[in-house]
């Protein structure tokens, strides 16, 4: 077994797949799969923070890709995202959670745009931090540092530079990735933060995953040894 510093978690982030699958197998209608998706998200998100002292906590709410779905579908989300901000707001001091929003914000109507804003400003202080990917794309996200960096004038760009220019900003790479809903792949996620992330995969639909489960896939982590390209003990 890795010894404890090296499996030191301070960013787990999700995959959370599944929430449209889960709602089809009851016959329900996919957006009822994502509210019941949101009530979870807020479950497993309180869990890593308050109970397992997790200092960074990263989801994947909704990509790029997925303006191609069903309008009602796509409206449904982005209500949940706006009474969450809602309740990040008015649960402020409560929560005591950093709430970063992580993607291209320019698509969005000036209305959510704005609360967005409000919703990182409230929750500033607090040094907790869930990032809510949000229009948010690997792949984009990586041409958009390269694109602000060649603007302020950069012709030579390092590793650094780009680090330093992603979304995720002040968040380390994430030490786990979890995936629900049984794909096993990364779905445009995370492509230069995860470069030497631990995956995860499980075939439970997010709106089914558990506290337990959570605790058992880390558990596993723990199990791994990351050498991060060197050799332990070398």
């Amino acid at each position: 077994m890795a010894d404890k510093k090296e499996n030191t978690l301070n960013h787990i982030s999700f995959i959370m797949d599944g929430n449209g699958r889960w709602a089809k197998r009851r016959l329900l209608p996919r957006e009822l799969g994502h509210v019941e998706g949101a009530k979870k998200f807020r479950e497993i998100v309180r869990y890593c923070i308050d109970v397992l002292n997790i200092k960074y906590v990263s989801c994947y709410v909704f990509s790029t890709e997925n303006w191609n779905r069903p309008k009602r579908e796509v409206d449904g989300i982005f209500k949940i995202c706006y009474d969450y901000m809602n309740t990040c707001i008015k649960e402020n001091e409560e929560n005591r959670l950093r709430v970063r929003f992580l993607g291209d914000r320019s698509v969005f109507s000036q209305e959510f745009q704005d609360k967005v804003a409000e919703t990182e400003e409230v929750t500033s202080k607090w040094d907790r931090t869930l990032g809510v990917c949000i229009n948010y794309g690997g792949q984009d996200e990586i041409v958009n540092a390269v694109n602000k960096l060649i603007a302020e004038g950069k012709t030579h760009i390092t590793k650094e530079d780009i680090t330093n220019n992603i979304y995720t900003g002040i968040m380390p790479p994430p030490d786990m990735i979890v995936r629900t809903g049984g794909e096993y792949r990364l779905s445009n996620y995370f492509m230069w933060q995860s470069a030497y992330s631990e995956l995860f995969f499980t075939k439970t639909l997010w709106p089914d995953f558990s506290k337990k489960e959570v605790d058992e896939l880390i558990e596993q982590y723990k199990t791994r040894q990351r050498n991060f390209g060197g050799v332990k003990n070398a």
